[in-house]
């Protein structure tokens, strides 16, 4: 995929002007509020996946609607005191995948906790993480982007979003965990993800969001035909009276809005070739993002990004603002 998007130095500078609701904040802090008002139970059953080095636990915690959601924790078995944590959000269409898929962060010292993504996993990576609430809403295009579409109320990435932040709170009760030093992460979805929770959870240590989707849609849903922000646009071509209130939906969920209020230090990806998530959609959330910031960009990928060359930069970024601990 040759170059398509915006030339780098407009890219640089774009900052779209989104029509943000006026109770985004409100909306926001209701919908937290009504999830904290479930005990935050949270169980961690170790787990024998055959590797000595790292520790695994099937976590459980309440997201939204109090139901339950699941999380693989890896720590380093060889580990001395409370551990800074990085909590890492899926790409779309997968889940929590197997226990001992996904060790990179415990094997670099942190505690690693792998949250599953509701009703998603049957796509690249396994899950097992029900929506209760996927048939609420009324009709859908195939796929997660459009269930529950006109109304914030009932839309999917509300519940996902919830389920995100309660799993910040859930790390935090962990008695391997140092709370004030949880850092989010996640590429795709996982990364949009990441700048939702950098944008609700104001005390974050840092965020690391790889070729983030779910930002800047009026641009992303008419720029590029490729899924899955083309279900948007299928779902709009049947349903075309519908327009406005879809728009005003994804309001809440946009990226680029989460951005403005996020402040922890964060590392950004970009892959300027990338027909999935346009690099101009995820510019969008960088310039508009409100903390201290980096972008790491890769002229010639596209969705799949850096991958191990940005692994190498995020280990970096991560001694460097929240330095794991000597192991024991």
């Amino acid at each position: 995929m040759p170059h398509f998007d915006l030339p780098p130095e407009q890219l640089r500078n774009y900052r779209p002007e989104l029509a943000e609701p006026a109770d985004f904040d409100e909306f926001w802090s209701t919908t937290l509020a009504a999830a904290d008002a479930h005990d935050l139970h949270v169980t961690a059953t170790p787990v024998d996946t055959g590797l000595t080095l790292v520790d695994t636990f099937d976590v459980r915690f309440p997201g939204y609607g109090g139901s339950p959601v699941s999380a693989w924790l890896h720590l380093p078995a060889r580990r001395v005191g409370p551990l800074p944590a990085v909590v890492e959000y899926v790409g779309y269409g997968g889940g929590r995948g197997l226990a001992h898929e996904r060790i990179l962060y415990a094997a670099a010292g942190y505690a690693h906790l792998i949250m599953d993504t509701r009703g998603q996993g049957s796509s690249w990576s396994v899950g097992d993480t029900p929506d209760p609430a996927a048939d609420s809403g009324g009709p859908a295009h195939p796929g997660f982007m459009t269930r529950g579409i006109l109304d914030p109320h009932t839309y999917y990435y509300r519940r996902v979003f919830t389920d995100a932040v309660r799993a910040v709170r859930a790390v935090r009760v962990l008695d391997a965990v140092d709370p004030a030093r949880v850092v989010v992460t996640g590429a795709s979805q996982g990364g949009g993800i990441s700048l939702a929770v950098a944008g609700l959870v104001d005390d974050l240590a840092a965020v690391m969001t790889d070729v983030p989707f779910l930002c800047d849609f009026p641009r992303a849903t008419t720029l590029v035909d490729t899924l899955p922000y083309a279900e948007v646009a299928r779902y709009l071509k049947a349903h075309r009276d519908h327009v406005d209130p879809v728009y005003r939906t994804l309001g809440y969920v946009d990226g680029v809005s989460h951005a403005r209020r996020a402040t922890a230090p964060a590392l950004f990806s970009v892959a300027l070739m990338d027909d999935v998530c346009p690099p101009s959609t995820v510019y969008a959330a960088y310039n508009c993002y409100a903390g201290v910031k980096e972008m790491r960009e890769y002229p010639f990928n596209n969705h799949e990004g850096g991958q191990g060359f940005h692994d190498r930069e995020k280990l970096t970024f991560l001694r460097r603002v929240v330095p794991a601990p000597p192991a024991g």
